[in-house]
């Protein structure tokens, strides 16, 4: 890192080695990553049994607020998980190629400034209000559902949008689970209604018109890669068109591929998304709560 940053001109006092840095995390405002990974995983302080445990790493965590300029959210060299990658708070995910979200960045910054009346702030929307106002959702159970045994709370959050005036419905991926018919069994011992149960042929053109698809634990029956991703293992498999929502809440336990082992690219997608992770049934109860 030295070499190259000194190839750039950065005057070699401004580098920092981590013993010396590592305590004015504390009191920094922002911390921009820019392709690090195992360096910057706190993991390695708890993660036992893991490869980077017990590895120093930069406190990167400790700041108000991470910047994070990766290609991906793929583990590092290590094969560790980050959990920056998955913090609802204070950090920025910046994804793709670490030239094009700096030059993106620096040209967010040249921009001039306008003022709050010329432009006020309009804060994103969170999964609650969006889901308070539409009127048409659209539930995608997988197989995380059944790990979590979250389908009484799938039915609860159901009965609590139709109790304010939307409208529900389920969509089934006929692979969806470990076996022929699992989210119908699950759900109906949810006592979920079967007319509301819809195969995918039939319920995929609804989701052009739905304000909000949930996914519950799915990811490969949902992954648009299966469109596109040509030579790997779901390329031309019929997927729900869960990415023609308007929003997409993901409930998944972690960032994952899928047990095709191909990458998700509605986990990246910047706008339009909501990432609710952990197990499913505290990130359905938060949101219940929430609603």
């Amino acid at each position: 890192m030295n070499v190259l940053l000194c190839e750039a001109d950065v005057p070699y006092e401004k580098l920092h080695e981590m013993e010396e840095v590592n305590p004015e995390f504390d009191s920094c405002d922002a911390a921009i990553i820019i392709g690090a990974n195992d360096v910057v995983n706190p993991a390695a302080r708890d993660a036992e049994g893991t490869p980077i445990y017990g590895m120093p790493v930069l406190n990167v965590d400790h700041a108000k607020h991470i910047i994070i300029c990766n290609y991906d959210l793929k583990p590092g060299y290590a094969g560790v998980d980050n959990p920056l990658y998955s913090r609802k708070e204070g950090v920025s995910m910046l994804l793709g190629d670490a030239s094009q979200t700096l030059a993106q960045l620096l040209a967010d910054l040249s921009a001039p400034k306008k003022s709050a009346a010329a432009a006020p702030v309009v804060e994103e929307e969170g999964p609650a209000e969006i889901l308070r106002e539409a009127k048409k959702v659209i539930i995608v159970p997988g197989y995380g559902m059944a790990l979590a045994q979250a389908q009484h709370l799938v039915k609860q959050l159901s009965d609590k949008l139709e109790a304010n005036g939307t409208q529900v419905l389920y969509a089934i991926h006929p692979v969806a689970g470990r076996m022929p018919g699992h989210m119908n069994v699950l759900l109906c011992e949810a006592d979920v209604p079967y007319e509301k149960l819809h195969e995918m042929e039939e319920v995929n053109p609804e989701f052009d018109s739905c304000d909000a698809a949930i996914i519950i634990g799915a990811n490969d029956v949902v992954n648009p890669a299966a469109r596109d991703a040509e030579g790997t293992p779901i390329y031309g498999m019929p997927v729900l068109n869960v990415d023609h929502a308007k929003h997409i809440i993901i409930c998944n336990y972690d960032l994952k591929p899928g047990y095709a082992g191909v990458d998700n690219p509605l986990y990246s997608r910047k706008e339009g998304v909501s990432l609710l992770l952990g197990d499913a049934a505290e990130t359905l109860s938060q949101l219940l709560q929430s609603i």
